[in-house]
């Protein structure tokens, strides 16, 4: 049995599910969302604790008894309260700003680069070095992180471009000569 397939889903008051056929719809403050469920799997709403259940033992069952329970968690988690990633930005004249649904970053090329939102996803610059992206989808606000940060992924000497707040980069020395004579 799964460890975490087995766990009850809680959901808080003020977020309202549905199942439509094999559909689950999560309501909440910060948005809706909805998955399709896999036939494998079997969701059951008593009042207010959602269980997975998988129909059979097969090992597509055993899968997605797990899988499913976490993303029905994660949605009932963004819907409540949202997700948040934090970027980073390093470097000599590398900056952002938000204007509407567009990020518009300055990364060291010769041109400026924009960014358009996808719908769901909100960004606000506390310091032009600092992003914060939030919304309700867990994959979607990771994805559009992942996308901002591979436009200038930071670099191993001098730590330069765009990283996650809570990312460490290792360092490396540069040059092994530098400061031998020659």
């Amino acid at each position: 049995m799964s460890r975490i397939g087995k766990q009850p889903i809680d959901i808080p008051s003020n977020v309202k599910v549905a199942m439509e056929g094999a559909t689950i719809k999560v309501a909440g403050p910060e948005g809706s969302l909805d998955l399709s469920v896999r036939d494998e799997v079997d969701v059951t709403i008593n009042g207010s604790v959602i269980t997975v259940n998988r129909k059979n033992d097969s090992k597509t069952a055993r899968e997605l008894h797990g899988l499913t329970r976490t993303l029905i968690a994660n949605m009932v988690h963004g819907v409540s309260k949202g997700f948040e990633k934090r970027l980073d930005i390093v470097g000599v004249g590398y900056r952002a700003d938000v204007s509407g649904d567009v990020i518009n970053l300055s990364l060291g090329y010769s041109h400026p680069i924009s960014y358009t939102l996808p719908k769901g996803v909100k960004a606000s610059v506390e310091r032009q070095t600092s992003i914060t992206l939030k919304g309700a989808d867990k994959q979607l606000v990771g994805q559009v992180a992942a996308d901002i940060r591979a436009m200038r992924p930071p670099e191993p000497y001098k730590g330069k471009g765009v990283k996650y707040a809570d990312e460490h980069i290792r360092r490396k020395a540069g040059k092994a000569g530098k400061g031998a004579g020659g």
